[in-house]
């Protein structure tokens, strides 16, 4: 219970609704029932509307959407919603397999219903465009398809987009997002995201790798710093360019013949954007609250301010909830849960 507290004590600053936005909530809020190959049963979320201040600038975001994670994306969308000045001014680009059940159409309709207010598309992927460069890594979730869509969102998304937040399904967000929005992007770099200098980045890739300077040279004259691509700004016009797709598909084309990783999509981003990113403040991404490899695994929050909170690993707080035996991290989850089943209500 203390170690629990001093994690409100943490968050709690920061978990406010900004004044200057509009919030209505039902005062019962309904129930959805979507029926087809798979039961959703959602709360209908809030209506948040512009404060006064607001102009019209477009903030996009991002994300992937699929049904094993449709309950963690629903509640990182409520979270952004929640916490940003201007909820009118954001629109959602979401990417989901077309291979697979729901479809686009459906999730469509999921996330219309669930948030019927919010500006937003639902594009198919298709996984053929990658499903021939991947190859198997430590663990079988990261060999999805849609894992890699954050490579091609440049090609997916509209030409006029030229800037986009990609966001994991499996993050809150307890700041204005506007914020993350308004990083700078300086020099040569087409990607942001908080940078860790301290871990040791050798062991994101084999023996193999590093024993080849034809490999390994692709770090000479940089100081490579390990990123979580979780949480990125993406300056999409650079991106198309400088063919950053092409470059993550080589390196992906090598990975097939040499083993040079174990991690899935990370390395080939690691491998493109090493020591080439540009770095914002790691509040935005307080990552690694799903544990490791192992099935029950707690990781406490680092100290200091925090704006975004990460289950990357293999722990996901709706898993654990669910099954009554949550990680003291994962209550600070279950307020933006808008599954109709969980115990947490919406207040």
């Amino acid at each position: 219970m203390l170690r629990y507290q001093a994690f409100v004590l943490i968050i709690v600053p920061l978990f406010l609704v900004p004044t200057n936005a509009i919030r209505s909530v039902p005062e019962t809020p309904s129930t959805i029932e979507l029926h087809g190959s798979n039961n959703v049963e959602y709360i209908e979320a809030p209506e948040y509307r512009n404060g006064p201040q607001c102009g019209g600038s477009v903030i996009h975001v991002a994300m992937t959407l699929d049904f094993n994670y449709l309950r963690g994306s629903v509640a990182a969308i409520h979270s952004i919603l929640k916490h940003t000045s201007c909820p009118e001014n954001l629109y959602f680009h979401f990417i989901a397999s077309g291979s697979k059940s729901p479809k686009p159409e459906d999730l469509t309709r999921i996330i219309k219903t669930i948030f019927p207010s919010l500006g937003f598309m639902v594009y198919s992927f298709d996984d053929s465009l990658v499903t021939h460069l991947i190859s198997n890594s430590i663990r079988e979730a990261l060999d999805d398809p849609l894992n890699y869509a954050r490579t091609y969102l440049a090609d997916i998304l509209d030409p006029s987009v030229t800037r986009v937040i990609y966001l994991d399904s499996d993050i809150i967000v307890v700041d204005d997002i506007q914020k993350l929005w308004s990083v700078s992007l300086s020099g040569s770099t087409a990607i942001g995201a908080p940078v860790y200098c301290h871990a040791n980045f050798t062991k994101y890739f084999t023996d193999r790798f590093w024993s080849d300077p034809g490999l390994s040279s692709v770090f000479a004259g940089k100081k490579p710093c390990y990123f979580n691509t979780g949480v990125m700004v993406m300056d999409l016009v650079k991106w198309r360019e400088e063919d950053f797709r092409g470059r993550i598909e080589k390196w992906m084309e090598v990975q097939k013949e040499e083993r040079i990783y174990e991690l899935g999509s990370l390395p080939p981003f690691l491998l493109v954007f090493g020591g080439d990113v540009a770095g914002i403040d790691h509040r935005w991404n307080q990552h690694g609250l799903g544990g490791n490899n192992r099935v029950h695994s707690c990781r406490s929050l680092h100290p200091g301010p925090i704006s975004l909170l990460h289950w990357s690993g293999k722990g996901k707080p709706w898993a654990r909830l669910d099954a009554g035996d949550p990680c003291p991290v994962d209550e600070l989850w279950s307020p933006y849960d808008l599954y109709k089943h969980s115990k947490q209500q919406l207040r």
